[in-house]
Parts: structure tokens; C-alpha cells; sequence
């Protein structure tokens, strides 16, 4: 683990550093895909460091069963011998909203994360008669931001309404656009004084799960320093790596690539080296897109 500001290495790719670690946590969105497709050398080099003895584990702020998203990765090309397994924040979620047994929620979101609630005994209603909501995404997230929903939330507050926020990114990539999460509309939510419980990256629930998974297809225990984070977002996969205790590879091709680009839209490496040491989190060191 980094989190001392100082020179952060930059490496060209995964086979430079691959003998120090035995499991590599991996972001999917940014890292594997950008939405529209997979990035071949991506899935290339996580493949190989499976075959010199590594186990990959998926770790995703995707407000679905990890179940669910598998055949979503294989739409868009990312090959099944690049990971061992998957845990999303979807899948944390659940177990909270199992929890609360069948008392009534009201799902914040859209039709597509429905199976999140597949196989609990949760009741979906109207907001006006639920105990609880379950945010998941925008309605629209095409159209909406979160300001669209401010109205709505203020009567959610005074309520007491306690919110669980499925997928706390506030952004993430489609193509070449950024689409607000869940997240941005817990963060509204939060600031008007809502009551938020956050599912998924940089939480530790995810983690342990992740090291669960992982020591199960390794069939023993996972040592924290021989495990890598691999993602593109300061706020979820640094941070989240930092506070488990484990190293962090920040891909800088992915959600924040416009921060440090130059004006033609190519990496600034300057720009990037005084950007990195200004956020609140570190890596153990970067790379520009991951490779063999």
C-alpha cells in the first residue's frame, strides 16, 4: 500500500510487477471495457498472470448479482479466462436488503437492475408507502442529473426514509461520455441531511468478500500484501485499497483521463504526475492502460 505523496512509478506493463502478487482485484468499467467494448490487451494480460499462477477476482460498483453481469462482459467481447470470479456491490447490497426481511422499499433506478432484488423477500412499492429505499441509478441516466431529483429526496428526508446506495461511483464512461451513478444521487441525498449505507468500492464489505472469493479458488488464505487493486477511480478503487491495506494500480486511461489531457485529448504526463499527488489517495503506481 502507498499513500505517501512522492514520485509515483509509472509502468509499461502487468509482467513488470506480476511476481510480487498472487491476486489481483480488478475494476471492470475503465479497465476491462469502456461500455461499448473490451479492451483486448486487458483481458490478454490478466489471462497470462492467471497462467503463471495468479488468481483475478472482479470487483464492480455494478448495482447487479455478479451473476447478472457476467453475460453483460461477454456482450462486449471480455473473455471468460481473464478472471476466476466476480463480486459486485450488487451483490453486498443484497445481503442488506436481506436484512430488512419484507419490509416494503421503494427502488431509485432503472428496470435493467431489477434483478438485484431476484430470490429476497423484499416488497417493492411507491415511495409514499416504503420503509426504506434501495438506490440503484438514475431513471434516465441519459437525460437526468442528480439535481433532477432534489424535490423529491427533500420529501424523502423529512420522511426518515434511509437510503442503500447500490453503486456508490458517481460517474462512470459510456463510450466516450460521463454518465452520473448512484452514488451522485446518494451524495445529494447525504447532503440533504439523508441517512445513506453505501454498498461496494471503497467500503470494506466488498473487500472481505473479494478475499473470500479469492482464497476459495486458491484454496488458502490471502496475504493483503500480495494482492493488487487494479482501477481507474481515485474515490472507489485507491481509496478502497488504501483503507484494506493493499497496493493499487491506477489506470489513468479511465474515468478521469480528461483531468490531465492535453488540448488534442492525448496524456498529458506532467499533467498527471502533479494532478496524482494532489488527491486524497495514492497508488503503488500507475499505468496508462493495462498490458502484458
Amino acid at each position: 500500500m502507498s499513500d505517501a505523496v512522492g514520485p509515483i512509478p509509472v509502468i509499461e506493463g502487468l509482467s513488470s510487477v506480476a511476481d510480487r502478487y498472487d491476486v489481483i482485484l480488478c475494476d471492470i468499467w475503465g479497465v476491462l471495457h469502456d461500455g461499448v467494448r473490451a479492451f483486448a490487451a486487458t483481458g490478454d494480460a490478466l489471462n497470462r498472470f492467471r497462467a503463471q499462477g495468479g488468481t483475478v477476482i472482479l470487483i464492480s460498483n455494478a448495482p447487479r448479482p455478479g451473476q447478472e453481469v457476467l453475460p453483460l462482459l461477454d456482450n462486449l467481447g471480455v473473455r471468460r479466462d481473464a478472471y476466476d470470479d466476480i463480486i459486485t456491490s450488487g451483490d453486498v447490497a443484497r445481503r442488506s436488503i436481506a436484512q430488512h426481511g419484507n419490509d416494503p422499499l421503494f427502488h431509485l433506478g432503472p428496470e435493467r437492475d431489477l434483478p438485484l432484488f431476484q430470490g429476497l423477500h423484499a416488497r417493492l412499492v411507491p415511495v409514499e408507502d416504503a420503509r426504506y429505499v434501495v438506490c440503484t441509478g438514475l431513471f434516465d441516466d441519459n437525460h437526468e442529473t442528480p439535481e433532477h431529483y432534489r424535490d423529491r429526496f427533500e420529501a424523502m428526508r423529512n420522511r426518515g426514509l434511509a437510503m442503500i446506495c447500490a453503486n456508490p461511483d458517481l460517474v462512470v464512461e459510456r463510450g466516450h461520455h460521463l454518465i452520473y451513478c448512484a452514488g451522485a444521487l446518494a451524495a445529494l441525498y447525504e447532503a440533504l441531511g439523508g441517512t445513506v449505507t453505501y454498498a461496494g468500492k471503497p467500503h470494506r464489505p466488498i473487500y472481505d468478500a473479494a478475499f473470500e472469493l479469492a482464497s476459495t479458488a486458491r484454496g488458502a488464505p490471502i496475504a493483503p500484501h500480495r494482492v493488487l487493486a487494479v482501477g481507474d477511480a481515485i474515490r472507489t478503487d485507491v481509496a478502497g485499497a488504501s483503507a484494506v491495506g493493499i497496493d493499487a494500480l491506477f489506470v489513468s486511461r479511465g474515468i478521469h483521463a480528461r483531468e490531465f489531457a492535453d488540448p488534442a485529448g492525448a496524456l498529458d504526463t506532467a499533467a498527471l504526475g502533479r494532478w496524482i499527488v494532489e488527491q486524497s489517495h495514492h497508488p503503488a503506481m500507475m499505468i496508462d492502460m493495462v498490458r502484458w
